[in-house]
């Protein structure tokens, strides 16, 4: 029995969308209708933001546990967490998880590195920006991962916050993050935040989108398959 767990509910938009692109891809490659199994454990967003900002991270590794727990009990052969967040703690989850997680930050510098990128902006609310676990993991493969200025943070977590985790979609947003992209000289853009996908893509922009939903989803298919 094959079958893959979401740790979801941060936000429920990205949830939605993990699921639906999982689906999705595999019918484009079978044409069939033999879809993966999956079990989603939605988490209380608002507790994860708690913890996030409480800087409480005991409490947060507790309470993603709990759902990775119950993914577990539910019999997943591996898990992805539907966020780029909670990969602040990735290391400490992997270490307490029976199973195996799959990183959305590895796979993400890994496309960059295969691109031969070296310097990358990394958009995603404060949290992830204001983190240094994108950047610990692009060193070692010899990539630079910058953020936008304090100010620019404060906007684009807004616009998350306010707009994108709830289905809201303004132009005004989408232009203005298209000026903080376009301000910086960077081979490539990291869309560190799962709901940033759902505003922006490729077309937006010359400068090369990593568009982290895209790129988590292609490898937990590709993980899924290889499963024997």
């Amino acid at each position: 029995m094959k079958r893959i767990g979401i740790l979801g509910g941060m936000s429920y938009e990205s949830t939605i969308k993990y699921y639906d692109l999982i689906l999705q891809k595999y019918f484009e490659k079978y044409n069939d209708y033999n879809y993966p199994e999956v079990v989603i454990f939605s988490l209380n967003f608002q507790k994860i933001i708690d913890y996030e900002l409480g800087n409480e991270k005991e409490k947060y590794i507790g309470y993603l546990m709990s759902g990775i727990k119950s993914l577990e009990n539910a019999g997943v052969s591996f898990i992805v967490m539907s966020a780029n967040s909670p990969h602040a703690v990735y290391e400490d989850l992997e270490k307490l998880s029976n199973v195996p997680i799959l990183s959305i930050v590895k796979v993400t510098i890994q496309k960059a590195k295969s691109k031969n990128m070296k310097t990358l902006l990394l958009l995603g609310i404060k949290f992830t920006m204001q983190s240094i676990f994108y950047q610990i993991h692009s060193k070692k493969l010899g990539i630079e991962v910058i953020t936008p200025s304090e100010e620019e943070q404060d906007e684009i977590d807004k616009i998350i916050f306010d707009e994108l985790v709830i289905g809201f979609y303004k132009q005004e947003s989408k232009k203005r993050l298209l000026q903080i992209i376009n301000k910086y000289d960077v081979d490539g853009v990291i869309l560190g935040c799962t709901e940033l996908s759902l505003i922006l893509n490729q077309n937006d922009t010359k400068i090369r989108l990593l568009d982290t939903v895209e790129l988590h989803v292609e490898a937990t298919l590709n993980h899924y398959l290889s499963i024997q």
